[in-house]
């Protein structure tokens, strides 16, 4: 399962992954961009296993309902590629008071990994990849303020960069919560996808000619998905080209304590409930 697999990176996974025979669903938020490129998987790979599941992941009750029906529907899920991502740049905050970026990037991701873990553990060797993003990199974990809210002016570079971060935690957290599934989160490297051109077109601007393809940013994703080498790794990673890397850079004071790593997962699973309730 792949969320966000209409167009780039995501995309790219599904076309990797139905290319070696595998039975793919596309979590996609866009209708007509999903089906065309669930068209196109099937033209290139001749894999007719592709099945496309429209839900928007800005939505939590709409992804509770989803990863319900899923699991009530299926015998195993062997991974989830929590992949779709946004940068929306104006803060927009839903009726129950959770920021965009955070719902989609964050909370959701949650949700489909809380429920559909027991399908996971069906599986023999079930596996979670989170797929970040570098911006993560300069920015700390805040689990006092997880959603930014008292961030002014708002700042949807840094909220997306914050997320990213949390992925991180969240995929070292389910790992010490679950060894019998496999968690990972990962960097595609910078890459000319349609949401870097959209969200960040300055920086696509400048990087043009020296980002890389779409393909080449899936190709980690699709390895920590499928190759048997990425379990021999301890759980819990973040990898970067295929081997696992420091998820911090030298002197950019982004380390967190283990109290605050179960802040925020606390503050996760309680707005989670109390969403869902």
């Amino acid at each position: 399962m792949i969320t966000g697999a209409n167009s780039g990176i995501g995309e790219n996974v599904a076309q990797q992954v139905a290319n070696r025979g595998g039975t793919v669903h596309m979590v996609c938020r866009n209708a007509q961009t999903a089906e065309d490129a669930k068209a196109k998987i099937i033209e290139k790979t001749n894999n007719q296993n592709i099945h496309l599941h429209i839900l928007d992941l800005a939505a939590p009750e709409e992804v509770y309902k989803f990863a319900k029906d899923f699991a009530n529907s299926h015998e195993k899920l062997d991974v989830l590629v929590n992949n779709a991502g946004c940068m929306v740049h104006e803060k927009r905050i839903d009726s129950k008071g959770v920021e965009y970026n955070f719902a989609t990037n964050v909370l959701s991701p949650h949700i489909l990994t809380r429920f559909l873990s027991p399908l996971l553990l069906k599986s023999d060797h079930g596996r979670v990849i989170m797929v970040t993003s570098g911006g993560m990199l300069l920015e700390k974990l805040d689990s006092d303020d997880p959603q930014l809210s008292k961030q002014e002016p708002f700042d949807g570079v840094r909220s997306y960069a914050q997320n990213k971060r949390q992925m991180v935690v969240m995929a070292e957290q389910y790992a010490e919560e679950n060894s019998g599934i496999f968690h990972a989160s990962a960097h595609p490297g910078w890459a000319d996808t349609p949401s870097v051109r959209s969200a960040l077109p300055d920086f696509h601007k400048r990087m043009e000619g020296r980002l890389r393809s779409s393909e080449e940013g899936a190709d980690t994703i699709t390895w920590l998905a499928v190759s048997p080498a990425a379990l021999s790794y301890p759980n819990g990673n973040f990898f970067q080209d295929r081997a696992p890397v420091s998820a911090h850079l030298p002197l950019a004071w982004t380390h967190s304590t283990k109290e605050e790593k179960l802040k925020f997962m606390s503050y996760l699973d309680d707005l989670m409930r109390e969403r869902l309730s």
